[in-house]
């Protein structure tokens, strides 16, 4: 009897049938977690893009319209008019610009101020414009965005505030031109 299990177990170790199906119940996991990261990082980088290519051309705009001070909410709405792929912008963008001597440079805070879905109360930041002429002024806008796959590869790894988004930061800086 134990002979016969043995010579039966010995046939099974030895065949080679469904050797392919362990490979790919091995490999396919991690397959399907690179592809799903592939599209989250291009749809990420499509989005912040599309955020720089729009602070790039509002800041142009600003620049180039001379004597007129530019007003928190006109800004806001051409940021979020010409960045196409990011949903609800409105809700989503914090802006703040701030006034800095570059001739005593202390520069604007490491972390952007950003929105926060999971809370109720939004932050104060500060928005001046009213610069005098040849006054440098920094202009940062972030984003809040959700994941694609946010359980996921690259969705589930990046840092995200309580309601689940993460941010997207474009920051450019111009000089208030003389009239």
């Amino acid at each position: 009897m134990i002979r016969s299990l043995s010579a039966t177990m010995g046939k099974f170790w030895r065949k080679e049938d469904g050797h392919a199906v362990v490979e790919f119940a091995l490999t396919f996991p991690a397959m399907l977690v690179l592809m799903l990261s592939g599209v989250e990082l291009g749809m990420v980088s499509l989005q912040h893009a599309m955020l720089e290519r729009a602070m790039d051309q509002t800041v142009r705009d600003i620049r180039l319209s001379t004597g007129v001070a530019p007003q928190h909410d006109d800004i806001k709405q051409l940021l979020c008019d010409r960045s196409g792929f990011i949903s609800n912008c409105s809700n989503n963008m914090l802006l703040e610009m701030v006034q800095v001597n570059p001739r005593n440079w202390t520069g604007i805070s490491a972390t952007a101020s950003c929105t926060d879905q999971s809370e109720e109360v939004q932050p104060k930041v500060e928005f001046k414009n009213d610069a005098l002429e040849n006054d440098l002024m920094i202009l940062r806008a972030c984003v809040k965005v959700d994941p694609i796959f946010p359980t996921t590869g690259l969705g589930n790894n990046v840092a995200k505030d309580g309601a689940g988004q993460f941010a997207l930061v474009s920051i450019s800086a111009f000089v208030q031109e003389p009239n």
